[in-house]
C-alpha cells in the first residue's frame, strides 16, 4: 500500500515568498488572485492505499512542464509552522537549552516547582503544532489548553513509546480521521512513498467511515487499484472492510491497517467486506483470499481512439469528412503524483496532433493525491478563471486562479471528466474547477466528498503529525466535504469503460453512451 499524505507547503521556512493572493473573509465579494511561486511540495489528504493500471497506453513522449506554484496559504501554513517551531524551540526546549528546572512547572510556565521532561516537552511541541495549524479553531468542541493540562497530569511520559501514546490520544480527541500522528519510520515512508513507481500489498485505497467517532470508525474502501488483486477478488468503491485475516478493524488507524494489509508478493490475506445496497445500508459479510502482489503505479494513460460515434457522443462531426474520421483522445488519470502533470501534458499534445473531436479525462477511482498537481492539470485545460478556493482557520479565502491561462495548452477541445464514487480530493478540486467554469461536461457518478487538505508538520525528534489545515471549495462555492461533485450526466460508472483499448472500442461501437454536452 502507498502512504500519503497532502500538505500546502511549498519550501523551508527561508525559502518562502511572498503571495500575492488577497484574503478576504469568507462571505465577501470575490476577489481574483495570484498565488506566490513558491515551490510546492505538496502531497494528498487521507493516507492512502494504491493503485495500478493494468492496461498498457501506447508509448507517448513526456514533455517536461512547470511545477505548479503553491498558493497563498501555503505561505500563511509554512509561515505559522516556522512560528510555532520557532516557540517551540524557544519556550519549550526543542532543540535549546531549557530554562532551569525550578522555574518550570507541569505545563512548561514559569515560576513552577517541577521541571518539564524531555518527553512532555515533545508532547507539548506536538500540542502546539495542533493548536497553531488545526483548522477547527474549537478543536472538536473542547477547550485546548484544559486537554493539554489535562494528558500534562493524567498521562504517563517514562518512555519514548508513552509520549507516542499519548500523542496519539491527543490527536484522537479531535475526532478528524485525517489528522494523525506519525512515527519516523511513517514519516519517512509517507515521503519516499510520493515518488515511488510501485507498491506491495492488496492494491486498496482507504479511508475511514466517518459521524460514529474514531473508535468505533471501520475502513473504507475509496477505490481499488485497477487490476489489482483486490479488484479481481470483487472488492468495489464503497465497501467496508470489517475484518483482516479474522482480525476486526472497528476503531483501528489507517496505519495499522497499512500493517495489516501489506506483505511479501505471494503471501495470502482474506478480507472481510460489506457491500453498501442501493438504500445505502450494508449487506452481508463476504469473505475474499487475495493474494499480495507488487502492483505497478502508472498515474497517466492514455490512447488516440479512431472512427469513433461522433453523433451518439454528442460530439460535433469529424474535422475530416468521410466515414470513420471521428477522433477521441482517451486520457485516464488514476492518481495525483510527481509524474501525472507531464503525462497529462504529453496526452494533451497528442490530442491537439491527432485534431480529435473531444478528450475524455476519466478520473474514476482516482483517490487524489498531490494537491498542486491536481491544481496544475486544470490550468492546462482553462483559459482563465477560478480553480479552487481555499478557507483556512481565521476564515481567510485564498482564491486559486488559471492565470488566464498562462499555462494552458488546450481551451477549446469539447472535454468529458468521468468521475465515480472512487473520485476524491485532489480529482474532485479538477472535476469541480472544469465543471465549474463550464470548461467541461462531467459524467458519471457523485464523486467520494473530500473537501479538506492537511500539511505535514516536522516534529523535533523525526516523528511528524498530519494535520488538516484547511477546506476547499469549487470556484462556485460549493462546500464538497462529504457531499461531492454532481455529475452533469448520471451514467452508471460501470457502463463505462475503463482503460484506453476498451473505451476505444466503446467510442467506436453503435452503442456509445452520449459524454459529450
Amino acid at each position: 500500500m502507498l502512504l500519503r499524505e497532502q500538505t500546502l507547503l511549498g519550501s523551508r521556512c527561508a525559502q518562502q515568498r511572498p503571495s500575492t493572493c488577497t484574503r478576504r473573509p469568507i462571505g465577501t465579494s470575490r476577489v481574483t488572485c495570484k498565488a506566490g511561486n513558491e515551490r510546492g511540495r505538496g502531497e494528498t489528504g487521507a493516507p492512502q492505499v494504491e493503485d495500478g493500471l493494468s492496461h498498457p497506453p501506447p508509448v507517448v513522449r513526456p514533455a517536461p512542464v512547470r511545477q505548479p506554484p503553491t498558493i497563498g496559504l501555503a505561505r500563511r501554513a509554512g509561515a505559522a509552522f516556522c512560528a510555532a517551531a520557532a516557540a517551540a524551540a524557544l519556550s519549550l526546549g526543542g532543540g535549546m537549552l531549557a530554562p532551569p528546572a525550578a522555574q518550570l512547572g507541569p505545563l512548561g510556565a514559569p515560576g513552577a516547582a517541577q521541571a518539564v521532561s524531555t518527553e512532555q516537552l515533545l508532547f507539548l511541541e506536538a500540542w502546539r503544532a495542533v493548536d497553531r495549524a488545526y483548522v477547527d479553531k474549537s478543536f472538536n468542541g473542547q477547550s485546548w489548553f484544559r486537554v493539554r493540562e489535562t494528558f500534562l497530569k493524567q498521562s504517563s511520559f517514562d518512555s519514548r513509546a508513552d509520549t507516542y501514546s499519548a500523542i496519539r490520544k491527543l490527536v484522537a480527541s479531535l475526532d478528524d480521521p485525517f489528522t494523525r500522528f506519525l512515527e519516523p519510520v511513517r514519516l519517512q515512508r509517507l515521503r519516499s512513498d510520493t515518488q515511488r513507481s510501485s507498491v506491495t500489498g492488496v492494491g486498496v485505497e482507504l479511508s475511514l467511515t466517518q459521524g460514529s467517532g474514531q473508535a468505533n470508525s471501520q475502513l473504507k474502501v475509496v477505490t481499488p487499484a485497477e487490476g489489482g488483486p483486490s479488484e479481481r477478488a470483487g472488492v468495489r468503491p464503497g465497501d467496508v472492510i470489517t475484518a483482516v485475516d479474522g482480525k476486526p478493524t472497528a476503531g483501528i488507524s489507517l496505519y495499522e491497517a497499512s500493517d495489516l494489509l501489506q506483505g511479501p508478493p505471494g503471501t495470502p490475506v482474506t478480507l472481510t467486506v460489506r457491500s453498501p445496497g442501493k438504500d445505502g445500508k450494508l449487506g452481508p459479510e463476504r469473505e475474499l483470499p487475495i493474494v499480495r502482489e507488487v502492483i505497478v503505479i502508472k498515474p497517466v494513460s492514455a490512447a488516440s481512439c479512431s472512427g469513433v460515434n461522433t453523433a451518439a457522443l454528442g460530439l460535433p462531426a469529424p474535422k475530416e469528412p468521410g466515414a470513420g474520421s471521428g477522433r477521441v483522445e482517451y486520457i485516464r488519470v488514476s492518481t495525483f503524483n510527481a509524474n501525472t502533470v507531464e503525462g497529462v501534458v504529453a496526452a494533451i499534445k497528442e490530442a491537439k496532433s491527432s485534431g480529435a473531436e473531444g478528450i475524455v479525462l476519466d478520473l474514476r477511482n482516482n483517490p487524489g493525491g498531490l494537491f498542486p498537481a491536481g491544481v496544475e492539470v486544470a490550468k492546462l485545460l482553462l483559459a482563465g478563471g477560478d480553480v479552487v478556493l481555499i478557507a483556512d482557520s481565521a476564515g481567510v479565502r485564498d482564491i486559486v486562479s488559471a492565470d488566464a491561462g498562462a499555462l494552458a495548452l488546450d481551451t477549446r477541445t469539447p472535454l468529458s471528466v468521468w468521475v465515480n464514487r472512487g473520485t476524491a480530493s485532489a480529482s474532485e478540486v479538477l472535476a469541480g474547477a472544469l465543471k465549474d467554469n463550464g470548461r467541461a461536461v462531467v459524467v458519471g457518478d457523485g464523486t467520494f466528498g473530500k473537501g479538506l487538505i492537511q500539511t505535514v508538520v516536522d516534529l523535533s525528534d523525526g516523528s511528524g503529525l498530519a494535520v488538516t489545515v484547511a477546506k476547499y471549495q469549487t470556484p462556485s462555492g460549493l462546500d464538497i466535504n462529504k457531499v461531492g461533485i454532481r455529475p452533469d450526466i448520471r451514467v452508471d460508472p460501470d457502463t463505462l469503460a475503463l482503460g484506453p483499448e476498451a473505451a476505444c472500442r466503446q467510442l467506436a461501437g453503435p452503442d456509445a453512451p452520449r459524454v459529450f454536452g
